[in-house]
């Protein structure tokens, strides 16, 4: 659904419309990606789970660093645009003093978990891999409901990620540096519908 006509749509009044939104206990959720206005689920408690259980293991493996929900980025070329991925790993003390809207040139992966919805489709799968590989984010993981699957992008050549290493939920899988951790993907099956 467009609000917006994308014509008037700019970086600018974007960030904008974002900081002046009313927003009912967070439930609207603003992205401005491959420059058009996108509006994201609010996640369920499945999704929420997710994020809880990636966060422990990202932990686990280095302490230093931290899983952070809902932060925001400037992605793709030129930083034309701003998502808020469901998770970015980083170092703790990255995002310090940034603001909303931070750089993610220390982001070691981002995190979507795919929601019921009809947007899903082409925000999760296609446009954030896309905008993701050309801010030139080392590892993209896309933890797929719909498909029962992992997608693991890695080695953006800043217009593409070139390896993408699919699982189904149950099989373990490599979450390549600068990330380094095999994830036992088996818990997912209990987070899905």
């Amino acid at each position: 659904m467009s609000v917006v006509d994308d014509s008037v749509l700019t970086q600018e009044v974007f960030e904008d419309l974002a900081r002046h939104a009313i927003r009912a206990e967070e439930a609207l959720r603003l992205e401005f990606v491959n420059g058009k206005l996108g509006v994201k689920a609010v996640p369920d408690g499945d999704h929420g789970r997710i994020i809880a259980w990636l966060t422990q293991i990202c932990m686990q493996s280095d302490p230093r660093n931290w899983l952070f929900a809902e932060q925001g980025l400037r992605v793709e070329t030129y930083r034309k645009g701003n998502a808020r991925p469901d998770g970015t790993l980083a170092r703790i003390d990255t995002f310090v003093g940034q603001g909303e809207w931070a750089d993610p040139a220390a982001v070691l992966m981002l995190v979507e978990v795919t929601s019921y919805d009809d947007d899903t489709d082409l925000r999760d799968r296609v446009e954030k891999p896309r905008a993701y590989a050309e801010t030139g984010v080392p590892v993209y993981l896309l933890i797929d409901r719909d498909s029962y699957e992992v997608k693991v992008h890695s080695q953006p050549d800043g217009v593409r990620y070139e390896t993408v290493v699919t699982v189904p939920f149950g099989k373990t899988v490599r979450l390549p540096d600068p990330v380094g951790i095999e994830l036992d993907t088996e818990p997912l099956k209990n987070w899905v519908r």
